[in-house]
Formats: structure tokens, sequence, C-alpha cells
């Protein structure tokens, strides 16, 4: 060591004494240093947030189960009997517009029967107690049907601890009349077992993707925050090196000062996160939402964020200066410098694809997901995207030669420090990268997890299903429904059975029955190719799916049997119902059954009503299914208030073509929660880190300007120093996302790739980059005054 050369020493005394100095220099810095940390402090408080949050989201999501679960009645496996500690409930489930209604019904057997969780008394007959958030949705003006539908007396409101989240439409309302006959259920009290099936192998595999993929530009992010200032620091660092400090106590005294920024980032991260959990009950993301209460972050990894974050700013910084030389009269860094190297770089990607298929299908039988594997694979190939950026940036504007005046500023600005150029626009690549791979994984089996219902909506639109038995409500239904607003179509029966007469024959194990139908000709020809009818027609309707044998209905539907509508003799009873009995005309013509707006098929006795008395029918039940007009404004609205006119209890059904399987749907929430949360970070991360650029160019800015180049010249410079290391990191994202999702499709067994999920995130991921571009203009206008040349 030469004379006049200090060294800190090795050991935690000497790490001590250089890290305290740097943060010493941090904050005595004057307002530059302060200026400095505060952007590094903004930029890792933000990363922070988000992964507090991400270590809450498990805590969110038990809060939730919790809550639904213990607001469920509890069922037992053998009826109860009424006491005064039982009450009879029914579920009450309906929509308005675009958003789910969640009820229930409750008749309380006595004085003693339990009130549901966050119900402080059960409600009356005619009243109800809902939540908060629909009683603001009643009080809004424009929601006059939704009054109508619910016209009870509010008697109170439900507490957090009965709703899943403060957004649920929920609501309880009081009986007199409910039983166990009308659909109702006996309980004694509330509080459902935990049913959870294990997740399916490629929807484990996609949410570990998917996790590192949100994670990882949040990662990069604060990387990229602890190293703002670099310039600067290069030049206060030299200084030091000049009274005699060595290299590793300059890099050590630089690590100080980026732990300090680091610490005061997670204090913002941690004060950002306390601030907005008391607003998250207000926020609703893809119909979820939840109590601020519920976003706690789990110990375990809140503790390890705030150690990790600033030892991974110590680790980046002294990464980082390792390729700078920094000596007594400047730092290397501002030559030309050696060309970066891509043997390093490309195991990384390789690597983490191999890594990948090791772990082998993921569809099929014998399945299974090593998350080890995925996740550790996944990690090492979006790092090595990472790393091969600011290659491939550094290559391409090698090649640049020429142009206007602003491209050429643009080109030899990346020229001369393309790393930090890189630095500012990897976290969007990676990001793009990740959600390309993913949505590849997501079109590919997404037909695994979609069922076709066989449902014909271009028929009919509603299913109605009516809870009583009582043949004039049935009758009431259809009317009220050829009145109501918007209904252009009603395909309403009344269904029953009906068996033979007489005792079991000798080698029958039952009596045979048959499936009858009442109904106008116009519903019935929805149900069979019934042909030219007529009120007073019967028909027999064989099953055209070949399902049932045409000697099973001929036993019992043919022309000139007759037929028994009472229930048949059941066990233990000591009196034999009395015979309802009726004959099936022989004129009754036989025809094949067709397929139902609701995709099933019907068989049996069709009858209308001039040829059967309904009063015959033992045990009807009804069904309708609704053909709404799209011209009249709410006609779905209309037709469920006319549902729950008729009866409460009324189901309604909408029909679709399509129906998600429920893990993949509560899977494909979750990543949308997720990924718009991480898109807004990476938009508030480019641009601070916009601004930050610009600060430590702003002499350079004003020194231009003073020497008379115009201001547009240098912004439309500065629009190119962005377009470029974002066109090459699209490019970059878009290989390595189809590298990436071509892994994950091989490891689903998945061949069909649809390409055309690619385009629609490069221009979220321009789109997202135009806009922080454009919100950079303001600052760097200002920068661009001729007071930047003043300096301390």
């Amino acid at each position: 060591m030469s004379a006049g050369t200090t060294s800190s020493g090795g050991g935690p005394r000497g790490w001590a004494r250089d890290l305290g100095m740097g943060v010493r220099f941090a904050v005595g810095g004057g307002r530059e240093g302060w200026v400095r940390t505060l952007l590094t402090a903004l930029g890792v408080g933000l990363g922070v947030t988000l992964l507090l949050a991400a270590s809450a989201l498990p805590a969110i999501q038990a809060h939730r189960t919790e809550r639904r679960l213990a607001a469920t009645p509890t069922e037992t496996d053998r009826p109860l009997p009424p006491s005064a500690s039982t009450l009879v409930v029914a579920d009450l489930q309906t929509q308005f517009r675009d958003r789910s209604l969640t009820g229930r019904m409750l008749r309380p057997d006595g004085p003693a029967a339990p009130a549901p969780p966050g119900v402080a008394a059960l409600p009356g007959p005619g009243e109800m107690v809902l939540s908060p958030a629909l009683r603001e949705l009643l009080a809004e003006p424009d929601n006059a049907l939704l009054r109508q539908r619910l016209p009870y007396r509010d008697a109170g409101t439900i507490g957090p601890a009965g709703l899943v989240g403060p957004a649920e439409l929920k609501y309880y309302l009081g009986s007199a009349t409910l039983s166990t006959d009308a659909g109702g259920l006996r309980v004694a009290g509330f509080g459902g077992e935990r049913q959870s099936d294990p997740l399916d192998p490629q929807l484990l595999m996609l949410v570990i993707v998917a996790c590192v993929v949100l994670l990882m530009p949040v990662a990069i992010f604060i990387a990229t925050a602890v190293r703002f200032g670099g310039e600067r620091r290069d030049r206060r660092l030299a200084a030091l090196r000049l009274i005699g400090a060595d290299a590793r106590m300059t890099r050590r005294t630089a690590a100080g000062e980026a732990l300090f920024g680091a610490v005061c980032g997670v204090l913002v991260g941690v004060a950002l996160f306390l601030v907005g959990r008391q607003f998250v009950g207000g926020i609703t993301v893809w119909d979820t939402n939840a109590f601020p209460s519920d976003l706690t972050p789990n110990p375990l990894l809140a503790a390890l964020i705030v150690l990790v974050v600033p030892l991974a700013a110590v680790a980046v910084t002294l990464l980082a200066l390792r390729r700078v030389a920094i000596e007594p009269l400047g730092v290397v860094r501002n030559g030309a410098g050696r060309r970066r190297r891509l043997w390093w770089r490309l195991p990384f990607p390789l690597g983490g694809l191999a890594l990948m298929l090791a772990n082998g299908r993921t569809g099929g039988a014998n399945s299974a997901v090593n998350p080890f594997f995925i996740a550790g694979g996944a990690t090492l190939f979006l790092l090595g995207v990472t790393l091969l950026l600011p290659w491939i940036v550094d290559a391409a504007v090698g090649l640049f030669r020429g142009g206007p005046v602003p491209w050429q500023l643009a080109v030899r600005r990346l020229q001369l420090s393309g790393g930090a150029a890189a630095r500012t626009v990897s976290g969007i690549t990676v990001a793009v990268a990740g959600a390309i791979a993913l949505q590849l994984l997501f079109s590919a089996i997404q037909g695994d997890f979609m069922k076709i219902t066989g449902q014909d909506s271009a028929r009919a639109q509603l299913q109605v299903s009516l809870p009583t038995h009582d043949v004039a409500t049935i009758r009431k239904m259809t009317r009220e429904y050829q009145r109501t607003t918007g209904v252009r179509g009603v395909i309403a029966a009344i269904n029953t059975t009906a068996h033979r007469p007489g005792p079991l024959r000798k080698g029958e194990p039952f009596v045979p029955t048959t499936a009858v139908t009442v109904g106008d000709c116009a519903s019935l020809g929805e149900l069979a190719h019934t042909g030219p009818c007529k009120d007073g027609d019967v028909f027999v309707v064989r099953d055209h799916t070949g399902q049932v044998e045409d000697s099973y209905i001929s036993q019992t539907a043919r022309p000139g049997a007759t037929v028994d509508f009472a229930s048949p003799d059941r066990p233990g009873t000591r009196t034999p119902p009395r015979p309802r009995l009726w004959t099936v005309p022989k004129d009754a013509r036989t025809v094949e059954s067709r397929d139902d707006p609701m995709g099933m098929s019907s068989f049996g006795i069709f009858a209308t009503p001039g040829a059967l008395d309904t009063a015959l029918l033992d045990d009807p039940y009804a069904s309708a299914m609704i053909k709404i007009d799209p011209q009249v404004p709410d006609a779905l609205e209309h037709a469920r208030n006319t549902a729950a006119r008729i009866d409460p209890l009324t189901s309604v059904h909408t029909l679709q073509n399509m129906e998600r399987d429920a893990q993949y749907a509560s899977v494909r929430t979750g990543l949308l929660i997720a990924s718009t949360a991480t898109l807004a970070l990476i938009a508030a991360s480019m641009l601070v880190t916009m601004v930050e650029q610009l600060r430590e160019r702003r002499r350079l800015l004003s020194v231009l300007v003073a020497f008379g180049t115009r201001r547009a010249t240098l912004a439309w410079s500065v629009l190119w120093q962005t377009a470029v290391p974002v066109a090459l990191g699209l490019v970059l994202s878009v290989a390595g996302g189809a590298g990436l999702g071509l892994a994950l499709l091989k490891m689903a067994g998945k061949s069909t790739v649809d390409w055309s999920v690619i385009w629609p995130l490069v221009a979220a991921g321009s789109g997202l980059v135009l806009v922080v571009t454009l919100l950079s203009l303001p600052p760097l206008w200002r920068m661009m005054r001729p007071d930047g040349l003043r300096t301390e």
C-alpha cells in the first residue's frame, strides 16, 4: 500500500466504520444528497409496499374464507326436530345488473334461535338486515328496480364478522312462513366445515410461475432504486480516494450511502403500507375486496423483507462497483469501457429452462409439481432476460450512426450509459415477458377448465324454478311473466310423474313410472317435435337421445293406457294413497323429443291444459325459461323482479353456453388483481427512475440550453433515449416470453399455441411506457432552466 493511503481494514469494525461514513455522507450531502436519498427511499418504498402487500395475500384469503364459513349454516346428517334453539334457513340468490346479491331467508323456531355472525338480532317477518354496501346500492337514484325487488323494512346492519368483504352485497330476510317443505333447511347454528380440493397441478404451476413473474419486477426495481445518483456518487468517491482511502473502503462507503437510502425506503414502504391499508376497504379489484384488518403481512415474511432489502442494497452496490475503477483523478466508467460479454449471460435462461423441464409433465394422472424446480427455473430464466437486455442495448446502439440532432444526442447518451437505460426498462421487459408466457399457458389450458353446458342462450336467457307445488301459483307465474316488461316469450311447463296403477308384478323391481309435462302448444313445441298442435292434444314423447328405451316408456306412456298420478306407496305408511287415475287418449300422437334451451331432454306424456285437469296432479313442480327482448333496457331486472314478487325463494339462473371451473376462476381472478398492482408499481417506478436520471443530467441540459440548443430538440432526445431501450426490451420480452411459454406448454402437455395473445401485452407495455414518458416531460422542461447551472 502506498504512503498516504488510508485503509479501514476488514472485519466487522471496519465494515461498520465504512458503512457509517457512507451514512454520514448521505445525511450531510446537502440538498442534492437529500434529494437523491428521497428518490431512493421513494423507489425502494414502492417496492417494499408491494412486497408487504404480497406477503399479506394468504392472510386476506384465509380471513375471507373464515368469515364465509362462519356465516354458512351448519348442516347435520339427520333432519333436526324443531326446538326453541333452531331456525329454518333458505338461500336467496339474485343478481342486479352485473353485481351478485347474496341473501338468506330466516324463520326462528323459538326465542333461542341463533343469529348469523354480524347480526345483532334476527329480523322479523317482512324485515331485512343488510350490509352497508347493499344499503348504499339501494339508496342510489338509478336503482329503483332493486328497491322494488327488496321492498322490506330495513331493520339493521350486518357487521364485518358476517361479511366476506366490505363491498359484499348481502342481506338476511325474516319470514313467518318458511318451512322445510318449501325448500328450507332446519339448522341449530352457523359455521360450515372447510372443504378444499387439492389444486390442479397445471393451476399450481401457473400460480408458482405467476408469483415469480409478478415479484421479479419488484426486485429489479429495488435493485435499480438503490443505484440512484451513481454518477454524482462516483465523483464523491474519487474525491475520497484523493485523500487516501483505498478501493475497498470507497466501495463500502458507497454501500453505506445505499444502505441509508434503503433503510429510509423500508420505512417509507412500511408507512405507505400502513396508510394504504386503511383505504383498502374502499377498493374493489376484479370483484374482490377486503377489510383493512385482513391486510396483515405474514410476520416472518415481513421481517425477511425488512432485513433483506437493506442487505440487498449493500450487495447490489458492491457488485455494481466491481466494474468501476475509482481513482483519485476520476472514474473510469466515464470512458468507453469494455464491451459487455455475452457468454456468461446465456447460461441463466438456458439453465432456467432446463430446471423447469426437469420437473416433467404437469398434466395427466401421474403428474407432479416440484415448486423448487419451477420457481427456480422461472427465476433463472427471467434473470437471464434482465442480464441480456444491457448487452442487446449496447450491441444495438453501437451500430447507430448519423441522423437528426435529437437522435444523435440520444444515441451518444445510450452509448455512454446504456446500462442505466437498460435498468430503467428492465422491469417492464420482465413483466411483459412473464405475462406473455402466462397468457400462452392460459390460452392453452383454459379448455381443460371450461365445460360446455349444452345450454342455448339464443332460445332463452333465464331459467326460473318455483319452490311451490301449488298449481295456482304455477299458473300465476306464467301469467305474470307474460305481462312482464321486456319478456317476449315464456316456455312454461308443469311437471310431475305418473305410474302404472296396481301393485308390483312378478319380477318387477319397481312400478313403471314416466314423466308428465303439461303446457301450451308453444311451450311443448320447444321441448318436442310436436308438429301441428291445438289445445286438447296429447303426445307420447320418445327420448331422441336413445338413453331411455322405448319399451320402458311404453309400459305407461302409450295411447289408451291408464296412469295414476298419486305418489306410490311409501315405506312405513299404513294407508295407501288415493288413486288419481287418468287415461291417455287413444289418438295421442307419438313424437320425438328435442333438447330444451337448458340442454335437457324431456320424454313421457306431454299434454295441453285442455286435455288434462291439473287438479289431478299429486306433486307438481314448475319450471320456466324466459325469452328476453334485448332492445328493452333492464329487461333482465324486470324478469328477476317478477320472480321475487311471485315468491322470494324463486330460483333464477342465467343460461350460458360455457361454465368455468371454480378453481380456475379463482386463480384467474387472483392473478388479475396481482398483475394490476404490479403494473401500477412498474408505472410508478419507471416515473421515479426517469425523474432521477433527468435530475442527474440537469446541469448538462442547462448547459445545452444556455448554448442555444432548442428545448424541443432536448425533449425529442429524451424521448428517443426511452424509446430505443423500450423497443429493444419489448423485442426481447416477446422472444423470452415465447420461450418460457413454450416450455410451460411442453410441461402441460399442450401443443397448440395461440400467438394472438402476445400483441395486446406488447401494446399494453408500450402504452404504459408512453404514458410514463409523457408524465416525465414537465419535470424535464423545468430542469432545462438556466438556474440548473447553479451548484453548491
